[in-house]
Parts: structure tokens; C-alpha cells; sequence
């Protein structure tokens, strides 16, 4: 592994679990499954406890997360190894949380995730690691990083340059459903927002949950006239999703990327936005 890639391989992982220099978190979509058994020494990150504010709908306030990876004796140096199930969706988006707050230099995801782990027969552990508590102190969040409604908008409307990217699946993005199927529904309108060009996330994938080789992650999105020559705002619909397409984007292939974490929970039902659907479907319950 180089200082600049984004990526370890289950092997490096294996082989450096003893490795004081690196610090291994498990950010899970069911938060749950971290009990049930996970990488030796990986810490659980619980993403809607440990990595949000509980009180507003925000990301973790700098001096929460600053507790926790202190509680996980997380150094001023070193690599942070992150990954989860569900392809590691989550955990690209524990990936997007740490960026903000100055880290994302350091941390790596496990390519594959938890899946590939486990499909592998790699040894796991239900026994919780403790360590010595350290000092780290975060930057404060770089909002600059992170894609708000106004900048959305000003994108959509044509007011500022940029390519927004939705990731979700292409009837989520035509309107046909409100939601993946078995998962409840939040937004009251369907569609997406005005000029996104849809690249599901799952495109970039190989079958075993790895991220296809550079140069097609390239070629997938300058299909949809995403090269790199414009920044470029991905989401979905609560923003982890988005967060496995901003991790290539971003730290694969080296774009300018912000991930709107507001995503379709937000665009779906806000007032006074334009919403393009052509399937009819509006509307929720109509």
C-alpha cells in the first residue's frame, strides 16, 4: 500500500492486524452485525450514534467524534483501516465524516468490505478491543467539503458550475418507486433533481463487492460527461450510498467532489424545488 491509496486489500489487512500503526473500525449498515463476530482489534463504530449528532440532523459535532477516536486510541499518525457490509456504503460514509474533519488522507477502506472478508474465511472475533485512550485533536469540519440544498440548487438551476451525480438505482431515479424495495419511504415526492445524471453504485462494482479497476471507473462516468474538469455533488437518499460514489470519485479517481448528505430525504421534500419525473408518480400515494 502507497501513502495515496485510498484502498487495502483483505490480504494487507490480514497481515497487519498486529500492526500498532493501524487502527481498524467496522461502520455496518446494521449496527448490529459488528456483535456477531468482525475483524480482530476492529472498533464498532455505531454510524447513527457514534458518527451523528443525535439532538440535530448533523454529522458528529468535532468534540464527539474527537472522544471517540481518542476512546479508540486513534494517534496523530497512522493508517485508519474502515469497513462494513452492505459493500461498504457506511463505511464510505464513516470515510466522508472523517474527511471533513481532516483525516481523510489517512484512512483506507478495506476494498470488498465485509463481504469479501467473510467470503474469504478471514478470521473474525466477537471479543471488543480496548485501548490506551489517546490525545488526537481534529481540524475543525471543513463544510467546504460537504454539498448543502443551496449549492444543489445553484447546480440544478444553472447558477453555479457542476455535475450532480444520483447514484441510486435507475426506477428510484425515474420516479417509478419512492424507495428500494423493504425500505421505508421518507421523501413525499419521486424523481430526482433537474440535469443529474444517474450512475447507479452498484456500476462500479465487481461481483465480489471490489471496486472495478480505475481506468473503467473512469470511463463509466465520462460516459455521463463526468472527466474531472468540473466539480461534481453525488447523492442518494440518506447519503451513504453517495458516499461509496464520492469515495471513487473523490479518493479513486482524484476529482472534486462534495457528497450532499441532505440527499432525497431532504430535495424530495423541500418546498419550492424542481423535482423531473417522467413516470408519473409524483406525488407519494398517487
Amino acid at each position: 500500500m502507497t501513502k495515496t491509496n485510498p484502498l487495502v486489500t483483505a490480504d494487507w489487512v490480514r497481515d497487519n492486524l498486529d500492526n500498532p500503526e493501524v487502527r481498524i473500525f467496522e461502520v455496518s449498515v446494521d449496527p448490529g452485525v459488528y456483535a456477531g463476530g468482525h475483524i480482530p482489534g476492529a472498533v464498532n463504530l455505531d454510524w447513527h450514534v457514534d458518527l451523528v449528532d443525535t439532538v440535530n440532523r448533523d454529522i458528529a459535532p468535532r468534540e464527539k467524534l474527537e472522544a471517540t477516536l481518542r476512546k479508540a486510541g486513534v494517534g496523530p499518525e497512522g493508517t485508519i483501516v474502515i469497513y462494513g457490509d452492505h459493500n461498504n456504503w457506511f463505511a464510505a460514509w464513516g470515510a466522508w465524516v472523517l474527511d471533513l474533519y481532516g483525516l481523510g488522507a489517512r484512512v483506507r477502506l478495506i476494498d470488498g468490505g465485509r463481504r469479501l472478508w467473510e467470503a474469504r474465511g478471514l478470521p473474525l472475533t466477537a471479543e471488543v478491543p480496548a485501548f490506551p485512550a489517546s490525545d488526537i485533536t481534529l481540524s475543525e469540519r471543513n463544510d467546504g467539503l460537504r454539498a448543502r440544498l443551496p449549492d444543489v440548487l445553484a447546480v440544478a438551476e444553472g447558477r453555479a458550475p457542476g455535475k450532480l451525480i444520483d447514484i441510486r438505482s435507475p426506477d428510484e431515479y425515474l420516479g417509478r418507486i419512492f424507495a428500494p424495495e423493504g425500505v421505508k419511504e421518507l421523501s413525499i415526492r419521486a424523481g430526482h433533481i433537474p440535469g443529474a445524471e444517474n450512475v447507479p453504485w452498484a456500476t462500479i462494482v465487481n461481483d465480489d463487492g471490489t471496486f472495478k479497476p480505475v481506468d473503467e471507473i473512469r470511463a463509466i462516468y465520462a460516459e455521463k460527461g463526468v472527466d474531472g474538469s468540473q466539480p461534481v455533488i453525488t447523492y442518494c437518499r440518506i447519503g451513504e450510498r453517495s458516499s461509496h460514489s464520492w469515495f471513487a470519485l473523490k479518493r479513486i479517481l482524484g476529482y472534486e467532489v462534495r457528497n450532499y448528505d441532505g440527499s432525497w430525504t431532504e430535495y424530495g421534500n423541500a418546498v419550492g424545488v424542481p423535482v423531473t419525473n417522467k413516470s408519473g408518480t409524483v406525488w407519494l400515494g398517487k
